[in-house]
C-alpha cells in the first residue's frame, strides 16, 4: 500500500454537509461525482497531500444508507492507494482477508476500488484504490 488515499465519511444532507466541511477546511469541495451502481453521490475535498470523500445515499438500500441507519454518520472506511489493485487483492486473499468484491470495480474519483470485510480490520471498513489511466477510461 502506498498511502492514505482518503478518509470516506458517510452524511444524511450533502449539500449541507459540504457547507460544513466548507467552514472547517476553509475552502470549497473541488468534486461531486454519482457513483450510480453503489447508489452514493460522493465529493470531495482537498486538504493539503490529503483528501476527504462525504457519501450520501441516492437510494434506501444502498450501502451508506443501511450503514448511516445503524451507526449513524461518521466516518465509513479508509482508503489506500496501491499501484496494482489485483496484485494487492491477491495477497490480501493470501494473507486471509475476505475481499467483498471479486473483481475491482470503478468507483469515484477516476479509481478502480475494493473493499475488504471490516470484520477482518478490527471494524474498519478498508478500501483499496488504484488510479484508472487515461487509456482504460474512455
Amino acid at each position: 500500500m502506498d498511502k492514505i488515499e482518503h478518509i470516506g465519511i458517510a452524511v444524511r444532507d450533502l449539500a449541507a454537509s459540504n457547507k460544513l466541511f466548507e467552514k472547517i477546511f476553509g475552502m470549497p469541495h473541488y468534486k461531486i461525482e454519482e457513483v450510480a451502481s453503489e447508489g452514493v453521490r460522493t465529493s470531495f475535498f482537498e486538504v493539503g497531500p490529503n483528501k476527504i470523500e462525504l457519501l450520501e445515499a441516492t437510494k434506501d438500500d444502498s450501502p451508506i444508507a443501511k450503514f448511516i441507519e445503524k451507526k449513524g454518520e461518521g466516518i465509513h472506511h479508509i482508503a489506500f492507494a496501491v499501484t496494482d489493485i489485483r496484485k494487492e487483492m491477491d495477497r490480501l486473499r493470501a494473507q486471509g482477508f475476505r475481499i467483498l468484491n471479486e473483481e475491482p470495480k470503478k468507483g469515484a474519483d477516476n479509481k478502480w476500488v475494493a473493499f475488504l470485510h471490516p470484520k477482518d480490520g478490527n471494524g474498519v471498513l478498508i478500501e483499496l484504490c488504484q488510479e484508472i489511466p487515461v487509456r482504460e477510461n474512455t
